[in-house]
């Protein structure tokens, strides 16, 4: 199939694709005759898995390695387990990031009139220190 048919049947666009192989994610494809890429049904296999783990918030690096332990059929399920708990880990602590971050600018939201003065507390908090 082409690069067209390919990012239709996996949902990643063509230009995502080229990118993918440009960067070793995924294979090069065989060249026909005429030049043009030539993919197979596993090459969107792959497509769709990478799509879903990006979805998830995987790296790049982080896909590179899911596919290499897909790929080892001798693969221990443990391997793939700790680097989904240190993910998880991973988006925890941005959650607590982004909380601490939504409390702050809650509490500088909060110090503001909101009204036609020119004087805010906002901008006095973000300039203190400066």
């Amino acid at each position: 199939m082409n690069i067209g048919r390919l990012a239709e049947r996996s949902g990643v666009p063509a230009k995502t694709i080229r990118y993918y192989e440009s960067i070793g994610l995924i294979r090069e494809p065989v060249r026909a005759e005429n030049g043009y890429r030539a993919y197979a049904e596993e090459d969107a296999h792959m497509l769709k898995f990478v799509a879903r783990a990006r979805s998830l918030g995987f790296s790049i690096e982080e896909c590179r390695t899911l596919l290499a332990l897909y790929r080892d059929r001798s693969r221990a399920s443990a391997d793939v387990k700790r680097l989904a708990e240190e993910h998880i880990a991973g988006i925890e602590q941005k959650i607590a990031e982004l909380q601490s971050m939504r409390q702050a600018l809650r509490t500088l939201a909060a110090k503001c009139h909101g009204d036609g003065r020119p004087d805010c507390p906002i901008l006095d908090e973000l300039s203190d220190g400066i």
